[in-house]
This record gives structure tokens, sequence and C-alpha cells, in this order.
């Protein structure tokens, strides 16, 4: 039996074991909301805003009113949903300081520094991460009464982006949640069309007694984004010529307009990246500890102070990378040119396969039964990793041990965190990874201090080092990179500001010089952030919101970044009518001129290069939001800059992001959401 059909039997029977036990318990459980369940992990997990120490609500699931919090899965606190409307990437898995070859949905990065801090085997493909659905940011939901929300977005060129989440309490100690996102769209320029599907089902339970819990999480994404090898010559975007108007019609490096489909309903690919991964996880945790109770004026409630807990995860992943290009006859001179190729086929057709096992197991410590978020983990973790490509396998193992201290104070005055994990076995032994946080309260007249440690010494991402199907070529054997990050930030609550600092100490830096060469650069060298948030007041119902950031690398660094990048808002927020909330304003984004980094479309990586220099107009969008009840829409008019009177009216003067790979014209959205319970 191969061994992805052998990892879908072995889930199928977890899940069913899962499920049979949490039907067979009976009877309501008179438990807290705020009781241990997640903890944070690796890397300090999410917190939101909830009670930090035990908190005693009992369920009232008759209520007319809902009430859905979550938490993740290495968190302990509860929070709530966001029902701002003031800033549209709040819904969005692509933030503002991120941008995309072309539309949205394509291959995308950040114009802020952020080194890969992840130690261990990685596939190296990262293009496409925002557009999926991953294990950290699954929510594990706590609702009153069924919850459901329905998203639907349209905008130019019959883009498509649907949203459906539900989620129910089935007992008061057993949850489930099903997600789903579709994303879709042709693009502007030609082989531009995007695909992504995302599903994810997620449940929690808790036995009666409250000793046992038990996680499961199924998560499927299926990227999919056309290529074009951006277009033949920027010239032709401000060009006499009417048939340009219509920018699919401009000649592109890759994909023959011909054969290329504008379709909404033609979701093959035919130049272009598919990206699949699948991920099962598993895990079960029981405690030891004691009972207590609680009496109130009518009833008396129970609870269990867990002291010591004994924690299993099985997780299990596969990872599909494919390139492929069914004309890329009609493309010879870019494969010929940039990729070396003595002879191009009718189809290139490159791919990297993998399975990955990950069993840990962990053991918890709670000094403070009362207080679950202090506590003391420690713990081992075995990967079994295997490639299952036609022409190249192979297959290793690493083990990794870990521990952490956490804890946040009952008082919320402080929230400390200590991790460090290390790989002892296999073939990515050295590896390790230590984070030290700490977050001081300042009271809620002054604000919030944090600062924060971070070092990691990590093997190069495995497309980097080894061979795979992917025409790749190594200028050297490479040491392991190692990062040093030094972060802190205040927030001021009087100013509604926060002030932000990220320094950054790297070795043996690995990255792309061209299409197909990977090269490391081995100095140390320092590289700098500092940023500034602010909310002002300009009136009753005026606001001018910003977010600016100043960064520098320090030597002479193969990294090609803006010194400055500034996002402002200046917006209409009120409350007009009783049941309707406004946001309408202008919405600005500026970099500075730079060397932007090239983009190889066969091997999904975007390179260091030096001849192409960027300088964009300022990006400029309009937008109206509203909110009413439960109904929740955004209008926006985008890229408003590209207005030019060359060769009569149009928005046509479009900003480029990568050599030869320009933004769209002008873009329309209206997105609708809707939040209704069942």
């Amino acid at each position: 039996m191969h061994l992805i059909n052998l990892r879908k039997v072995v889930f199928l029977l977890l899940c069913c074991g899962f499920f049979t036990a949490a039907h067979a318990q009976r009877g309501m459980m008179k438990s807290v909301q705020g009781m241990g369940s997640r903890f944070s992990g690796g890397g300090g997990g999410r917190s939101g805003g909830g009670s930090d120490s035990l908190s005693f609500e009992k369920r009232k699931f008759a209520d007319d009113s809902v009430n859905v919090r979550f938490r993740y899965l290495d968190t302990a606190r509860y929070s709530g949903f966001d029902s701002s409307i003031s800033d549209y990437f709040r819904r969005m898995p692509v933030k503002p300081e991120m941008i995309q070859i072309g539309h949205y949905g394509n291959a995308s990065r950040s114009l802020l520094y952020s080194p890969l801090r992840k130690a261990g085997w990685d596939a190296g493909f990262h293009a496409l991460d925002p557009f999926a659905f991953t294990i950290a940011d699954t929510r594990f939901m706590n609702t009153t009464k069924p919850y459901t929300e329905l998203g639907y977005l349209v905008g130019s060129q019959v883009e498509q982006h649907i949203s459906v989440l539900h989620t129910q309490n089935i007992k008061p100690n057993w949850n489930f949640v099903f997600h789903y996102r579709l994303y879709n769209a042709p693009g502007t320029f030609n082989s531009q069309n995007t695909n992504h599907n995302n599903i994810r089902f997620n449940s929690d339970f808790t036995s009666e007694n409250q000793r046992y819990h038990a996680y499961v999480i199924l998560i499927n994404n299926a990227l999919q984004s056309s290529e074009n090898g951006g277009i033949v010559d920027p010239n032709l975007l401000v060009n006499e010529n009417p048939a340009y108007n219509d920018r699919f019609n401009i000649p592109t490096q890759l994909a023959s307009t011909s054969l290329s489909s504008r379709n909404f309903f033609n979701v093959k690919l035919g130049t272009g990246n598919r990206y699949v991964d699948k991920h099962a996880l598993f895990r079960q945790r029981y405690d030891f500890g004691k009972k207590d109770s609680i009496r109130t004026d009518s009833s008396v409630i129970r609870y269990f102070l867990p002291k010591l807990s004994f924690e299993h995860t099985t997780h299990i992943s596969s990872y599909l990378y494919r390139f492929l290009d069914v004309q890329a006859a009609g493309a010879a001179d870019f494969y010929k040119t940039n990729y070396d190729f003595a002879t191009v086929p009718d189809t290139l057709d490159f791919r990297n396969q993998w399975n990955v096992i990950r069993n840990d197991f962990s053991v918890i410590q709670f000094p403070d039964s009362k207080n679950l978020l202090q506590f003391f983990k420690a713990g081992a973790t075995l990967m079994n990793f295997s490639s299952v490509s036609d022409t190249i396998r192979d297959r290793f193992l690493n083990i990794m041990v870990h521990g952490e201290y956490r804890n946040t104070t009952r008082n919320k005055k402080w929230d400390m965190l200590l991790y460090g994990e290390f790989y002892s076995v296999g073939r990515d032994i050295g590896n390790y990874a230590a984070q030290a946080r700490l977050q001081r309260s300042l009271g809620p007249k002054i604000g919030t201090l944090e600062i924060g440690f971070q070092n990691i010494n990590r093997s190069p991402s495995y497309l980097q080092v080894y061979k795979t199907g992917f025409p790749i070529e190594k200028t050297k054997k490479f040491n392991n990179e190692n990062v040093t990050a030094l972060t802190g930030s205040l927030y001021i609550s009087a100013l509604k500001a926060k002030l932000s600092f990220e320094y950054f100490l790297q070795s043996n830096y690995t990255y792309f010089k061209d299409f197909k060469t990977v090269d490391q650069y081995a100095p140390l060298f320092n590289f700098a952030r500092a940023g500034l948030s602010k909310e002002t007041s300009l009136g009753r119902k005026w606001k001018w919101y910003l977010d600016l950031y100043l960064q520098e690398a320090i030597g002479d660094v193969p990294i090609n970044l803006p010194r400055g990048y500034v996002r402002t808002r200046i917006a209409y927020e009120g409350k007009p009518f009783r049941n309707l909330v406004m946001a309408s304003g202008l919405d600005l984004r500026y970099y500075t001129a730079y060397y932007a980094d090239d983009y190889s479309p066969i091997n999904g990586q975007f390179f260091y290069q030096n001849l192409f220099y960027v300088q964009n107009r300022p990006d400029v969008t309009a937008y109206f939001n509203f909110r009413i009840r439960s109904f929740t829409a955004y209008l926006r008019l985008e890229n408003l800059n590209t207005a030019t009177r060359t060769f009569g009216f149009g928005f046509k003067k479009n900003n480029v992001v990568a050599p030869f790979y320009p933004n769209p014209g002008m873009v329309f959205r209206l997105g609708i959401f809707w939040n209704f319970v069942n």
C-alpha cells in the first residue's frame, strides 16, 4: 500500500475512534470556557484578549443571543471576532505590505524584511503561502448557538472570492468548525488566472470529567497560479495601439494568448504552478489533578484543576509542488536564455512531492493549578520524511527535543515566554531555535511594553541544497543559516500609537541570484527596521491612520528592499443611523524606489537583481465600507493612481512590482459578508 493511502486509512481510523468516544459521553458538562485546553506551543502561539486565569461562566444554550469565541491550538485564551469594518485587509489573506506579480492570487512577497525563522526541514516554496490554510491559524471555537458566516467578493475581470464558515457545539464540551474558501480570478494580463481552494475541518472535545481532551484538524490546500514570465516590453503599457487598452492583448514571455482563456469555469492549468498540501492532525491530552467546586446562590459548579498532563500529537502531511507548461516550445527562447535549456520540448513538467509524518509526546506541569497560563512543557518529536517524485527518491528522519516555560500572571501585568528546540538526531542535526519574550502591561493610561529575542540555526531549504525535480544549480556547499532577532514594541494608549523596532543579525544568507542559481552570502550582516502605527482623530467622525516603516541593511548584502514604506488612510467613520455603521475614505500606499526582486516562474522564487530600478506612484484606493446589523459590505476602487491622458484617458499608467511585471489598472471590488445564527 502506498504511504499516502496508508496515511488516509490510519487517520480515518483515528477520526472514527475519536468521534465514537465523544458520542458515548452523556450529560451536560458543568464547566467553564476558560479552563485549560490549549497551551502556548513552540514559538509561543498567538494569544487573544481573554481571561488568563480561571474564570467561571455557566453556559446558557437557550439564550437568544450568540456568544462565539475562539482560540488556537497552542494557546489557552479565548478571543472574540473582530467586528471592525475600518480595514478591508482584516478579511483578506494578503496584507497591505505585500505585493503580487500582477493580480491578487499570484506569487506574493513582503516589502518588509522577514527572514524564515524555522529550524529543520523546509521544502522551499513560499510564493503562494498567504493563500493557504495552516495548522497555526486554525481556530477552535466555542459557541452558544450554531453560527454561520458567508462571504462573497466580485471584482473586475470576473474575479470571484467565496467563503463559508460554520461552527456549532454538538454539546457544551464538543465543537466543530468547517471552513471553505475559493479564490478564482482570470487576471488582467495574459496567463495570470488563479484558482485557490482551501478546505478545513477541525473539532475539539473534552470529556465530562474534564480530564481527556482531543483535537482534530483536517486541511486541504490546492493553490494554482498561472505564469506568463512578464510582459515582453514595458513600453507597451502606454502605447497608441488601441488593442493594448485591453491588457490581455499585451504579449507576454510565456503562454500564447491564443491558448489562454478568461473563462471563469476554465480552471485547467496550462502554464503555471500548482501547489497542493494536505494535513491531518490528531492530538490527545490527559490531565491529572484534583476536583474542586464553586458555590453560587443557586447552584454548585464543579471543575477540574490539572496538575500534570500527558500529550500526544500525530501530524501527517503531504506536499506536491509542480510547474507545468503545455506550450513550452512556443517560449523556447525564454527557457534557453534564463534556464540554459539546450532544447525545449513541447511540454515542461517539473515536480517535487513529499510525505511527512510527525509524532510528538510532551509532558506539561502546572505550578499553580488555578493559573493555566503558567506551565512547564517538555517533549520530543520524531519526524519521518520521504520524497516520492518519479525520478528522485529521498528518505530521512529527524528527532527534535523541545522545552517551554510560560507564565501569564493572574493580574494580567506580566506575560513571559521561554522556548527552545534542538534537533538531536537526523539529517538536520544541530538545528535549533531559542526564543524569549516578555510583555508588561503599564496600565490602561500608559499602554504595553514588549521585548523579544530569537536565535535560529537552520539548514537552508531543501530546494536550495538537494537535488529535486526542478532545474536549480548550486554554486557551492552551503553552511547552516543563523538568524538572531531582537524586537521591541511600545503601545501608548493615550496617543493610540505603537512604536516598534526589529534588529536582525544574520550569517550564511542563502538566496537565488538568478532564475536557477542558488548562492550564499557568508559574512555576518545587520538589518534594522523601525515602525510607527498611529491612529489620530481629526474630528468627531474623521480619522487618520498611519503605518510607517524605515528599514536598512548594513553592508554589501544581496538584499534589495525599499528603505521606506508608508500606508495611510483618511476616513469618515461614524454611525449616521441607528443600525448603520460606515467607514469611507482614501487608502494610500507608497514605498521608496529600489531594485525590486525578479521572479523565476519554474522554481516559484523571487531572486536578487540590481539592473531594473522600480520607481512607482503611490497606490491610491477609494473605499466605502458599511455594516447593517450582521451584514457587512466593502466597496473599493483600487489603483486610481494609474489614470493617464496619454493616447486618450484611461487607467494605463501601471505601477511595476518586479521587472516586466506590472500591476493592473483600476480594479473594482465589491465584497459582502453575512453572519447569522441558525
